[in-house]
């Protein structure tokens, strides 16, 4: 008897485990993404790296410890060429990695513009879906513990991309929308770009523009150049940016554990870094 109480403890204690590690996944619309509800219930495909066919956008919550949170936010968009999400080693890993800095992370699953037969496009649907991630994290902070004021944005590759398209314009909420969450700011406070791809980089940046932290190799023939550009814009702006750009290692290195260099390896350690030195990771009683 006793051992039979003892296997259903653990089978319980197991249970509550796995519940507890399964990050909750929350769509972006409740009904399924304006205009295509009717698809919102075909199945994303998943498989070893990749997810694709997304028709129903969403985020994954990733919360630190409550006594490790900073009251940081972070949206997390995975690259992958607008053809599918590197869902792994550009969502799920870059959210842990801000999970151990005391950070909120939600990944971002946005829909595919350029996935075969994709009825989407980047200026449109994909441009919704990352200011309504922004608004959505935004209109649950008490829930999750998030200071509304220190909500970023963290891109790779196309990611990148899908950063830029609402990071330089003014992402204010419509205050007599009925929906209360499209009511919320959409523009991110900071942002971190790792080897963002090229479009959407502007010319110029206002003096509104969010700080910046980015990181590429200078051999990443794709996207290197854009952020060269960028951070020249940064300076003459005079908003706070860091740029890194390491000698070697071509793309999507992601959080670092691909790549053999040193370098490479330990990159999330700058970025760190930079979110500390720009005080994003004090709690909010903290700042004075």
């Amino acid at each position: 008897m006793i051992r039979l109480f003892i296997i259903a403890t653990v089978l319980l204690f197991s249970q509550a485990m796995t519940a507890q590690e399964t990050p909750l996944q929350i769509h972006l619309w409740p009904g399924g993404a304006p205009g295509f509800e009717n698809r919102r219930d075909e199945p994303e495909q998943a498989k070893d790296w990749w997810v694709r066919n997304i028709h129903n956008p969403s985020i994954t919550v990733f919360l630190p410890p409550k006594e490790k949170a900073t009251g940081a936010a972070v949206v997390v968009c995975p690259g992958g060429g607008h053809r599918n999400l590197v869902y792994n080693s550009e969502g799920r890993d870059a959210a842990e990695y801000l999970n151990s800095l005391g950070v909120a992370a939600f990944v971002l699953k946005y829909r595919l513009a350029r996935e075969e037969n994709s009825p989407y496009t980047l200026e449109t649907h994909v441009r919704q879906d990352a200011y309504r991630a922004m608004r959505l994290v935004r209109s649950r902070a008490q829930e999750w513990g998030v200071d509304t004021s220190r909500v970023g944005m963290l891109g790779f590759s196309a990611g990148g991309e899908v950063v830029a398209m609402v990071a330089y314009a003014s992402g204010k909420g419509d205050p007599a929308a009925a929906d209360p969450v499209d009511r919320q700011n959409g523009k991110p406070d900071f942002q971190m770009l790792v080897y963002p791809g090229p479009l959407f980089i502007p010319d110029s940046i206002a003096s509104d523009a969010p700080p910046a932290f980015m990181v590429a190799t200078i051999d990443d023939e794709c996207c290197s150049a854009p952020l060269l550009k960028l951070i020249q814009e940064y300076h003459k702006a005079k908003i706070p940016a860091e740029l890194h750009i390491y000698a070697r290692g071509g793309h999507a290195f992601n959080m670092g554990k691909r790549s053999k260099l040193v370098t490479l390896n330990t990159w999330p350690q700058r970025m760190a870094d930079w979110m500390k030195d720009s005080r994003l990771l004090e709690p909010a009683d903290e700042k004075h």
